[in-house]
């Protein structure tokens, strides 16, 4: 069962805030989007990514962001 917490993000504003944020840091998800197929689950859908974007949202994870 999803908490009061989950229930009320918005699946359309986390995805745009996860976009700008991976933007400041040069990575670009391009399948990231909502997942309309369940909007009772609110989900993003991150897609797949090249490897080498993989490590790149890695090491930005690593260093809290910090270029």
């Amino acid at each position: 069962m999803a908490t009061k917490e989950q229930q009320d993000v918005d699946p359309f504003v986390a995805t745009e805030s996860l976009r700008a944020a991976l933007a400041e840091v040069g990575i670009v998800l391009p399948s990231l989007r909502v997942d309309l197929a369940s909007p009772e689950l609110r989900l993003v859908e991150l897609g797949r990514v090249r490897a080498d974007v993989a490590a790149r949202l890695a090491e930005a994870l690593q260093r809290g962001g910090r270029e």
